[in-house]
C-alpha cells in the first residue's frame, strides 16, 4: 500500500504572497480559499497518470503505481469531507500498455464502480485491448479483466472516456481493428466507437460512430438532456485534424460534424484531446489547435446539446503545451485549464471563461516539467471547490499530487 505524504500547504497569494494555514482534515472550508491548497495525496511513490471524477456527491481519484520494471497497479480513492480516503488497489498486472497519454480511469453510478486498462494483445509495441473492471453496489471484490470489445485484432484499442448513463455507463473509444495489414499491404483507418455497458461489465448496445479519426487524441463524452455527445480530433483525407461531434438524438447518431473549423493541416497526430463538459443541454467543449503554426487553447458553448456551437473564445495563446480540462462552475461559467512552456518547466493555469466571452485572470495552479512524464493534469469541483491533480516529477521519481482552491479564488481580468 502506498505510503503516505507529509501535509503541507503552499499558498500563490492573489495580491501578495502570504501565509496560509491548515484546513482541519475532515472538514469542507466554508469560506473562500485565497490561495492553492496543498492536500495530502493518497498516491504513493512511482505513481502517475491520475483521473479524476465527480458525480453528484461522490468524487473519485485513481492513479497507476509502478513496481520494478513490469508490474503496475491501479489504485483509487475516495474524496469523503474535503479528504481523500486510503487507497484501495483495483487490479495489477504485467502486461500492460503503460502511456503518459492514454492513461486509465474510474468512474462511479450511483454506488457501482467501473475503471479500464489497457493490456497488450501481443508482442507488438502498439497492439493491446481495453479491459473493464466492474465493481457492483455492495460488492466486496472487483471483478476484474473483462473485455470491452470482441474483434481480436492485434491493434490499438485505447483514448477512452467514460461517463454515468442512467442506470449503466456509456462509454466511447478509439480503436484501430480496420488498421491491420490486409493482403494487399494496405491499413485502413482509425475509428471512434462506443457502447452502453452495464454495471456488471455486459457491453449491451455497440456503435461505429466515425470511420476514420485521429489516430492518439484524447476522446471526451457528455450525457445532455437530448443524449450522449462525444467529441474527439477527427481526420480528413487532406489531414486537415479538427475538433469534430458526433450526438445521439432521439435514439439516433448524427453525421460527424466539426465544432469549429480551425484547419489545423498536420500529418500527425499532436496526443491533444479535446474535453467536454454538460449541464442540461448547454455544452462547453475546450481544446488545443496549432492551425496556422499558432499554437492556442479555445472554448466554445453550445445551448442546444451541441447542434450549433457559438464562435470560440480564445484562452490562451503563445507557447501553448495545450492538455486541457474544462468544468462547468454554474449555469453561465466555466473553468478551464491548460499547460504553458516557460523556459525548462512548464506552467499549469486555469480560467474563469463566462457564456458572453468574458474572462477572469489566469490562476497559477502549480509548475511541473514540461516532458511527457507530466501527463494531462486533471480537475473537479466539488462544494464549491476546485480540486486538481498532476504528476510531479522530481530527483526521487513520479507521484501524484493533488491539491484544492475556491471557485471564488479566480481575480476579474
Amino acid at each position: 500500500m502506498p505510503s503516505n505524504t507529509h501535509l503541507f500547504v503552499f499558498c500563490i497569494s492573489l495580491a501578495l504572497l502570504g501565509a496560509c494555514k491548515h484546513e482541519a482534515k475532515n472538514q469542507i472550508p466554508k469560506k473562500t480559499l485565497s490561495a492553492v491548497e496543498l492536500m495530502e495525496s493518497p498516491a504513493g511513490d512511482s505513481s502517475s497518470l491520475p483521473h479524476m471524477m465527480a458525480n453528484k456527491d461522490v468524487a473519485l481519484l485513481s492513479w497507476v503505481e509502478t513496481s520494478g520494471d513490469t508490474l503496475a497497479t491501479l489504485w483509487y480513492s475516495e474524496l469523503v469531507a474535503g479528504t481523500w480516503q486510503a487507497p484501495q488497489p483495483i487490479i495489477s498486472g504485467t502486461d500492460w500498455f503503460v502511456n503518459w497519454a492514454d492513461y486509465p480511469m474510474i468512474t462511479e453510478n450511483n454506488g457501482h464502480l467501473w475503471s479500464h486498462v489497457l493490456k497488450k494483445s501481443t508482442s507488438g509495441t502498439y497492439s493491446y485491448d481495453i479491459k473493464m473492471n466492474v465493481k457492483p453496489k455492495g460488492a466486496k471484490a472487483w471483478n476484474t479483466d473483462l473485455a470491452l470489445h470482441t474483434d481480436g485484432t492485434p491493434t490499438e484499442h485505447g483514448f477512452v472516456s467514460i461517463v454515468p448513463y442512467k442506470d449503466r455507463f456509456f462509454v466511447n473509444w478509439l480503436d484501430g481493428r480496420h488498421t491491420e495489414e490486409n493482403e494487399a499491404g494496405e491499413r485502413g483507418a482509425m475509428t471512434l466507437r462506443a457502447g452502453v455497458v452495464s454495471t456488471k461489465g455486459v457491453l449491451l448496445e455497440s456503435y461505429e460512430l466515425d470511420h476514420r479519426t485521429c489516430d492518439c487524441c484524447q476522446t471526451t463524452s457528455a450525457i445532455t438532456d437530448n443524449g450522449p455527445v462525444v467529441i474527439y480530433r477527427d481526420r480528413s483525407e487532406g489531414e486537415v485534424r479538427d475538433i469534430s461531434i458526433v450526438r445521439q438524438v432521439k435514439g439516433e447518431w448524427t453525421e460527424p460534424a466539426s465544432i469549429y473549423a480551425d484547419n489545423w493541416e498536420i500529418n500527425g497526430c499532436p496526443v491533444n484531446g479535446p474535453k467536454v463538459a454538460a449541464l442540461g443541454n448547454d455544452l462547453v467543449v475546450a481544446w488545443f489547435t496549432g492551425a496556422a503554426k499558432k499554437q492556442k487553447v479555445q472554448l466554445a458553448f453550445s445551448s442546444d446539446g451541441g447542434e450549433v456551437f457559438k464562435a470560440p473564445v480564445i484562452v490562451a495563446e503563445g507557447n501553448i503545451m495545450g492538455r486541457v480540462d474544462v468544468l462547468w462552475m454554474d449555469e453561465d461559467t466555466a473553468v478551464v485549464s491548460w499547460m504553458e512552456a516557460k523556459e525548462k518547466t512548464a506552467v499549469w493555469y486555469a480560467m474563469k471563461v463566462f457564456k458572453d466571452g468574458t474572462r477572469s485572470s489566469k490562476q497559477v495552479i502549480t509548475e511541473m516539467t514540461d516532458s511527457r512524464r507530466s501527463g494531462f493534469p486533471q480537475m473537479e469541483i466539488v462544494e464549491e471547490t476546485l480540486y486538481v491533480a498532476w504528476t510531479e516529477q522530481s530527483a526521487a521519481g513520479l507521484q501524484v499530487r493533488t491539491a484544492k482552491l475556491s471557485v471564488d479564488a479566480f481575480t476579474a481580468n
